[in-house]
């Protein structure tokens, strides 16, 4: 999951690009870059941490240029290193920026081409570096002097045909333009908008329609899947379809925890469909236990307070804010390793008593992870004096690792991985807890007034819509992902970061 943003403007595009990324910051902590172009020449700044110290008024001011791209990072793989902070660079053809949120599956097999056929090195283990060295490799296969439209699109049909994965891309070809493209299955989010402006229009692309908002440009719509948009330097807008048989299959778990509320996704408001999960699990509480004694329904902050505000009202029960967040600590889940996981929870919620003393409390939380926050959550609720906590989870068991972008834990980390809803309950003390089904998260999400027919749900049901994950491939990512492989790779990249400064 990380935050992606380009823009093509009349004047300097700097101000807008970290306004943009402030916005995006909800898809990533870890790092922040931003790059620009003016007069065929590159300026760059990019580091590890918030976009708000990441950026300095000295940095602000050397990033001029009316054109630019930026991007937010967490480590799907557990790096932190900022040598893996984005947008990455290559020289050849004509300097090329990008940034990338996603995760490709054959980065292996990639890297590998790039080194002996393509005659390329790769700097860093990031895949997003991989991308950008194919992309570079296909377009200057072109062999023009001056690229034009064409030439870019037939190079992200090369991309296409070679990458495998979920991604969503910007790209700055220096001197020419701002590309932006989606795989073909549309894991990845991914808009582009407008505005206009007394010298002229001015378009952006960016992860989520939100950011767009914030900035004043109207959406013109989500990159279909396989699609492209290339917006010339001097503000021309082409589009094309880049990829053979396209299917639509977005991310479903956006719409439980990664996007913003008020972002929209492949026509689908966030809001609503949260809205809706809130409907479909209060009727299953109602068919389970329709003479239930809930006293009070309290969200957990904040993903799930619009499914549980619409779980309240439809069983007639009071909603209530029973914990109160610290703004000034980070998501825990895009937190690497699990120490520090299990430190912000006591620092990012403190519940308030009055709430929970003597009653039936029904704590509702976007998903159960690893079980670590909503076991020290449950505990919270019984010493602020709650008589029974009660758990229920916007979304159904994640059960498989997500391979697409978003850095689920390894297998054997998941609470859920081959344990029933019971044995889960147990581990983290819920005296009742209650999944989602996946077939009511599927029609809340695609049962608005955009049909979504197909989701990418394998971190329920462990179906990969691309086609090529097997167990050798998920037992590579469980080396990389497991907890105690992220402290060695901090630790060595602490040490590297603390070289290069």
């Amino acid at each position: 999951m990380c935050g992606i943003v380009g823009i093509v403007g009349k004047s300097n595009v700097n101000q807008a690009l970290y306004d943009a990324l402030t916005v995006l910051q909800h898809r990533g902590q870890d790092a922040a870059g931003i790059v620009t172009s003016h007069d065929g020449r590159l300026f760059l700044r990019k580091d590890n941490g918030l976009v708000r110290d990441v950026f300095h008024q000295r940095h602000m001011q050397r990033l001029v240029g009316h054109m630019g791209i930026g991007h937010v990072r967490y480590p799907t793989a557990g790096s932190s290193t900022s040598a893996e902070a984005q947008p990455f660079y290559v020289n050849s053809p004509y300097g090329i920026t990008l940034a990338h949120n996603g995760n490709l599956t054959n980065v292996e097999q990639l890297a590998k081409e790039i080194y002996e056929s393509d005659l390329r090195h790769v700097n860093t283990s990031s895949d997003s570096e991989v991308l950008l060295n194919v992309f570079a490799h296909e377009l200057a296969q072109r062999g023009k002097l001056q690229p034009t439209e064409e030439d870019v699109f037939a190079a992200v049909i090369d991309v296409h045909n070679r990458c495998v994965g979920g991604y969503a891309v910007v790209a700055m070809i220096t001197g020419y333009g701002i590309v932006g493209f989606r795989d073909p299955h549309g894991i990845r989010p991914i808009v582009f908008g407008q505005r206009h402006t007394d010298e002229g229009v001015e378009y952006m692309i960016a992860s989520e329609s939100v950011s767009l908002d914030v900035l004043g440009f109207t959406l013109i719509r989500d990159l279909a899947p396989g699609e492209a948009v290339y917006i010339t330097e001097d503000g021309k807008l082409h589009t094309r379809q880049c990829a053979v048989a396209p299917t639509l299959t977005p991310c479903i778990f956006e719409h439980v925890y990664l996007a913003r509320p008020d972002s929209i996704i492949d026509g689908v408001s966030v809001y609503k469909a949260r809205l809706r999960m809130g409907e479909k699990l209060a009727d299953k509480i109602l068919r389970e236990r329709p003479e239930h004694d809930i006293d009070v329904v309290i969200p957990i902050p904040d993903t799930s307070r619009t499914a549980a505000l619409e779980l309240a009202n439809h069983l007639g029960v009071k909603f209530r804010e029973g914990f109160v967040k610290n703004r000034y600590i980070g998501r825990t889940f895009i937190m690497p390793g699990q120490a520090a996981r299990k430190k912000s929870v006591r620092q990012k919620l403190n519940a308030i008593e009055l709430e929970f003393r003597g009653k039936n409390v029904m704590l509702v939380d976007d998903s159960i992870v690893r079980g670590t926050t909503c076991k020290q959550i449950i505990q919270m609720a019984r010493e602020a004096g709650a008589k029974n906590v009660y758990f229920c989870s916007a979304a159904p068991a994640v059960r498989y690792p997500n391979v697409y972008g978003i850095d689920m834990p390894s297998a054997h980390e998941l609470i859920a991985h081959n344990r029933t809803t019971q044995d889960v309950a147990d581990l983290i003390g819920a005296d009742w807890l209650i999944y989602q089904d996946l077939p009511d998260l599927i029609e809340a999400v695609g049962g608005g007034k955009i049909k979504i027919e197909q989701f990418d749900c394998a971190v329920f049901d462990g179906k990969y819509v691309t086609g090529d994950v097997d167990e050798a491939y998920l037992n590579k990512i469980e080396q990389a992902r497991n907890d105690s492989s992220k402290i060695k790779t901090q630790a060595v990249s602490a040490i590297i970061d603390l070289y290069n400064n």
